[in-house]
């Protein structure tokens, strides 16, 4: 698929020196920034999932109990 984007002379400017100094295309830049983006947002709201069902079901047990459980004690 094919999508057009418009760039200030200065992002522009930014992507394409990128691109020059890695010697790749700017197409790849364009594309690794995106995934990179979206994977870090996916990444960050399965965090806050995680950490939202970690909240709600909230088990503690002591030091001893773990090691009873483990067979250490």
């Amino acid at each position: 698929m094919v999508y057009s984007i418009r760039f200030s002379e200065d992002e522009q400017a930014a992507i394409e020196q990128y691109a020059l100094m890695y010697g790749i295309k700017i197409s790849e830049v364009i594309r690794k920034a995106t995934m990179e983006m979206i994977e870090y947002k996916m990444d960050i709201q399965t965090f806050k999932d995680t950490m939202e069902r970690f909240d709600n079901n909230l088990v503690t047990c002591s030091r001893e109990d773990v090691g009873k459980e483990l067979g250490f004690l």
